[in-house]
């Protein structure tokens, strides 16, 4: 489908969680015209229930809702054109080949799934059915992103030969994977799959290029029960953030830096505190308790199959949020240092950076700010600034450009940034075989978990 053809329609959402957000909020309002929400498929009555609340509230149509096992009838009874998986990554190779199969296409949050068998079970179907499932990778569509990706296909650089990534997580969105069911690797994957996804796939669609060997080493280091992020040892904590929650601090109780308060927040009380009684699911879970088995300090080395080599590293628990990239090629070198969050400030979200201090009291000033920069420099040249293009939204603007292609249609696009299956296998293909490369210790060959171009 092209962006010429407009014609409605009948979309289900899979899993409404917090993920679900996007795409209904996105249906509702400034892409109403790409069709209607009339199905959603949730095992939880209290996500949906919510859900269905936001829809009445902006004046649509009732929506049904499926229980999981119901994906087929609920694509045939409800005539459904498009499938938007939102569900736990653990759930995507299964829902997306059966939703494949019943006839629907499908728009699938990343990563594409989190192991190699939900891989493979996505591109037997795909194969089989002739429809090609898209991938939201938003970063692609983000213009900082899209202008490195100019500059490289440009020639400016030369030939690629090595990437340098480091990607910061701060200790509030960092931390928010301890806490829910991300914490454990068999439902997520672990950070280098579900989060390392959109850097994976970044590389790869920079340099047009398919990885070929991983080698990587990470560790549990600050987050859960023996973390550095604890402090002093023994010091015994509740289960969960949210003040008089079974598990939870007293309601007297001093707020806690590291905890969430599922009270503060009218959708997660909603979608999360009021259905914990229909599947005991804990969204709030202490980041120090047991039960972690994901990692939160992790590096990656990446032999592409044209040569070039990635250095990868991805920390959970930085002061400030961002990302740090450095392309080298046979002519020069392109540097993109970006700021999303200049410091986690539990108490406000608004950094001032005037009334920082350090520890001896003198101000700081604007030492850190938030911004981006991207930096071109060419041998024997002076380096140069490239004018990246304002972004508005989420993801460094790339929200509501993906949500353009992927709800109305793609339309033709230089920078190829639309992504099939392919790609999500190309990004995930990197995580899975760093987890087995952590697991035995040894470089781990895309050839070796069988999912080669």
């Amino acid at each position: 489908m092209t962006t010429a053809d407009t014609t409605p329609r009948r979309f289900a959402i899979v899993g409404t969680g917090n993920r679900a957000g996007m795409y209904v909020d996105a249906l509702l309002g400034p892409f109403r015209r790409a069709g209607s929400i009339v199905a959603w498929c949730e095992p939880n009555p209290a996500r949906s229930g919510y859900y269905d609340e936001v829809v009445d509230a902006a004046g649509a149509s009732p929506v049904a809702t499926y229980a999981p096992p119901e994906l087929e009838t609920m694509i045939r009874t409800e005539a459904v054109d498009v499938v938007v998986v939102a569900s736990p990554d653990s759930t995507h190779g299964d829902v997306v080949a059966r939703a494949l199969h019943a006839g629907a296409e499908v728009i699938l949050e990343k990563p594409m799934a989190m192991s190699v068998a939900g891989c493979r079970q996505i591109q037997a179907a795909a194969e089989a059915t002739g429809r090609e499932p898209v991938v939201t990778f938003n970063y692609r569509y983000s213009p900082r992103n899209s202008a490195l990706k100019q500059v490289i296909a440009s020639g400016a650089i030369g030939e690629v030969t090595a990437v340098h990534f480091e990607w910061l997580l701060d200790t509030g969105h960092g931390a928010d994977y301890f806490r829910r069911w991300h914490r454990a690797k068999a439902n997520s994957g672990g950070l280098l799959v579900h989060k390392a996804t959109h850097h994976f796939d970044l590389v790869n669609w920079w340099l047009a290029d398919w990885p070929d060997s991983i080698y990587a080493q990470g560790a549990l280091r600050f987050y859960g029960p023996d973390g550095a992020g604890l402090g002093e040892a023994g010091l015994p904590r509740p289960e969960r953030g949210t003040p008089g929650a079974p598990g939870g601090p007293s309601l007297q109780a001093p707020v806690d830096p590291w905890a969430m308060d599922l009270r503060s927040s009218e959708p997660f009380r909603r979608m999360y505190l009021d259905g914990e009684r229909f599947d005991g699911y804990r969204r709030d879970q202490d980041v120090f308790a047991p039960g972690v088995t994901i990692e939160d300090t992790m590096s990656v080395m990446v032999r592409y199959t044209r040569g070039v080599q990635l250095t990868y590293s991805l920390i959970a628990y930085s002061p400030w949020e961002g990302y740090r990239v450095s392309v080298t090629g046979t002519r020069g070198r392109a540097e993109l240092d970006v700021v999303e969050r200049a410091a986690h400030l539990p108490d406000s979200e608004v950094v001032d950076p005037s009334a920082r201090r350090d520890h001896g009291g003198t101000r700081l000033g604007a030492a850190r700010l938030d911004g981006e920069r991207l930096v071109v420099q060419r041998h024997f040249e002076e380096a140069y600034e490239v004018p990246i293009p304002s972004g508005e939204g989420a993801h460094g603007g790339g929200d509501a450009l993906l949500l353009r292609d992927v709800l109305l249609g793609p339309g033709d696009d230089p920078l190829g940034r639309p992504a099939g299956w392919r790609d999500g296998i190309a990004s995930a293909v990197v995580g899975l075989a760093a987890n087995r490369s952590l697991a035995t210790g040894q470089p781990v060959t895309v050839a070796d978990l069988g999912l080669e171009p």
